[in-house]
């Protein structure tokens, strides 16, 4: 998955409604040190098509190991990309080998392969709508993904200690969106983090439609500060910015 990439952790803090006991929730740049694509989002935006669209919202085998028109281009495991990143969850939310952590939209289990790499004995489990992702997920993490929709997680409630959503709860329409963000509530016991596509300005929104093959909820910054205020949101978030 392609991230923006910033110079050091940005965040606002923020205070959500009484109905969610006064909890703090934080806008923070967990995924600074995920590499960042050299692709010109702009460029990519003129060679696409809406089948090409079409197509890579079946999250199937064109969207992940076909070609770039439809998708990652060969979605493959690399060192690079995860493990960077792992330490800034684990010293955020105090993940050690007593703690369990879902993925939601967790593809072929590379983040849960280089979470457990680099905390031994953590509890990692993932879901992802792609049938095609999960029969072709990392072997050391086959037992640990499934084949599941985020509007209705196959978990009991508080069954996380953290969920982690990257770059996956914009692919629903809006009212599915806000059900998953409400599941996140329900399954975690405490902690959550999400990015999703966002804009700041109009030349950010260019670039992200130009980029932008799957996501169906695409918003302002203050549009998803909003939402996830009236939602209900208690977690953490960022945003993903081409």
């Amino acid at each position: 998955m392609i991230h923006e990439k910033m110079c050091g952790i940005t965040f606002e803090l923020s205070v959500v409604t009484d109905n969610n006991r006064g909890k703090i929730i934080m806008e923070i740049d967990l995924m600074k040190n995920y590499p960042r694509t050299k692709r010109n989002p702009l460029e990519r935006g003129k060679t696409k098509t809406p089948e090409d669209r079409a197509i890579a919202r079946q999250f199937g085998k064109a969207f992940f190991d076909g070609s770039r028109d439809q998708g990652y281009g060969g979605f493959n495991y690399h060192s690079r990309f995860w493990e960077p990143v792992i330490p800034d969850f684990q010293k955020q939310y105090h993940l050690d080998q007593h703690s369990s952590v879902l993925d939601v939209g967790c593809a072929k289990g590379f983040m849960m392969h280089d979470m457990v790499k680099l905390i031994p004995g953590i509890t990692v489990k993932g879901i992802d709508i792609s049938n095609y992702a999960i029969e072709n997920t990392i072997d050391s993490m086959k037992l640990h993904c499934q084949v599941g929709c985020a509007t209705k997680l196959p978990f009991p409630d508080k069954s996380f200690d953290c969920v982690i959503s990257i770059t996956t709860l914009h692919n629903l329409e809006k009212p599915e969106l806000i059900k998953a963000l409400q599941e996140i509530e329900r399954v975690k016991k405490k902690y959550s983090f999400i990015t999703v596509d966002g804009y700041h300005n109009d030349e950010e929104k260019e670039r992200m439609f130009a980029w932008n093959l799957t996501a169906k909820t695409v918003l302002h910054v203050d549009e998803w500060k909003q939402l996830f205020k009236d939602v209900g949101y208690t977690g953490d978030y960022y945003w993903f910015i081409p």
